[in-house]
């Protein structure tokens, strides 16, 4: 019997909750085989098995904390494993003869019954509810827009292989417009936690929303913050978004507003590199970041994050479209990886995606600066000839580090970034 010596997940991570198990005592796994979900305080982990085997035991319970570099599950290696399994399966000699004088003979323990045996699905729904699905099949079902659980799978218990993706593709076989979460559903309440009538329930803060309140605090006790607003006539920038749309589609890429928002600051940031930096732990220093690597908060089923699209100076609309539309795939999914989650320099909160119109947003430590967006109306606005018009109007709400910036430079800068969006010609003839 082996043990499963849970990994380092992440830097400085030392324990982990763990989520929900996807194998239990007794299961056979596989190689590369998703056997646990695990949360750190940054993030979902799935954690796969080392090698083929069967595992003998769970040294934790669900919702229970494990650490870094002790046991987390033991299993006996698969060669072993056949070894057992074929002991127990062949009966010895007495039982035979005691069985053909016809006494009856107690069945092996470890012999499955039909009833309990588990089928294999066509579709490749596995044993756990779940598909099973390597990280990499997984990625390709989101590249090719295939529905996961469209796909029959030809592994052990319908596990979906990379072969089953191409070949359902090369036949032909399209995803519905609806969106696919890999065929993993969020478990309904069953009961437990909930208070008697008339009590108040009481539940623990961990995971990522122990990190997000952590991380508030210091930040808005450490950080004297204070708030520029504005609006912005996004009227244009939506008619070229229309324009582009299709195109983008073309080549498999949705074009949200979010690219052309994150490109028109990142052209603002090299102007205004000061929005792009970073304090020193002692408050001396300005670290002014090489690149630009906006974050955008995503309130998922695990809690706030904050994943962040790299160098979006360097990228095109189209590839920072993808990466935003990866990111937020991932946030839905609560799998986002920690490289997405480390080395922001800026942030957006989009919290007009729920309807707000105004917000004020705290800085995500170490950065200086966040934006929120509000959503987006049609307002009256005079033109140029004093005509009352209808436009699209979203309002801004900028909160900054008021150690280094100061509300003219917050100013000059928000004023440059709002010109791009709102005459994204402008922006055009500024890209690479």
């Amino acid at each position: 019997m082996s043990d499963f010596i849970l990994p380092d997940i992440g830097e400085g991570i030392v324990e982990c909750e763990l989520v929900k198990w996807l194998i239990s005592e007794g299961d056979e796994i596989e190689e590369d085989q998703p056997v646990v979900e695990v949360m750190t305080d940054k993030a979902l982990v799935e954690i796969t098995a080392p090698e083929a085997g069967r595992v003998t035991r769970l040294y934790y319970k669900q919702q229970e904390n494990a650490r870094v570099h002790e046991p987390l599950f033991a299993y006996t290696p698969l060669d072993q494993a056949d070894d057992t399994t074929e002991q127990a399966e062949e009966p010895a000699d007495d039982q035979v003869e005691e069985q053909r004088e016809g006494e009856a003979a107690p069945a092996p323990a470890e012999t499955p019954t039909p009833a309990a045996a588990k089928p294999r699905s066509p579709a490749g729904t596995g044993p756990h509810g779940r598909i099973p699905a390597s990280p990499a099949v997984r990625r390709l079902i989101r590249e090719l827009g295939v529905r996961l659980e469209d796909v029959p799978g030809s592994g052990k218990e319908g596990r979906v292989l990379k072969e089953d993706v191409l070949a359902f593709e090369k036949r032909g076989g399209k995803s519905p417009d609806t969106a696919s979460t890999g065929g993993e559903t969020q478990a309904a309440p069953t009961g437990e936690g909930r208070a008697p009538a008339g009590e108040a329930r009481v539940e623990p803060i961990k995971g990522m929303r122990a990190v997000m309140a952590k991380r508030m605090v210091e930040s808005a006790t450490t950080i004297p913050h204070f708030s520029y607003g504005d609006e912005i006539d996004v009227t244009e920038l939506l008619a070229l978004r229309e324009r582009l749309k299709p195109l983008a589609e073309g080549q498999g890429t949705r074009l949200t507003l979010m690219a052309l928002i994150m490109k028109a600051m990142a052209l603002a940031v090299q102007e205004y590199p000061i929005l792009n930096s970073r304090i020193s732990e002692d408050g001396s220093e300005i670290h002014y970041q090489p690149h630009c690597n906006i974050g955008m908060a995503v309130d998922s089923q695990a809690g706030l994050i904050v994943p962040n699209v790299k160098r979006v100076e360097e990228l095109s609309l189209l590839a920072i479209a993808a990466e935003v539309e990866r990111l937020t795939q991932a946030a839905r999914e609560g799998r986002v990886s920690q490289v997405d989650l480390k080395e922001g320099t800026i942030s957006i909160s989009n919290i007009g995606a729920l309807g707000g119109t105004y917000a004020a947003p705290i800085i995500n430590l170490p950065e200086v600066a966040i934006v929120a967006l509000g959503r987006t109306q049609q307002l009256p606005r005079f033109d140029a000839d004093g005509n009352v018009v209808s436009r699209a109007i979203m309002t801004i709400t900028w909160s900054g580090d008021h150690r280094i910036i100061d509300g003219g430079t917050i100013a000059r800068f928000c004023n440059l970034w709002k010109e791009y969006l709102q005459t994204p010609q402008n922006m055009l003839l500024r890209m690479a």
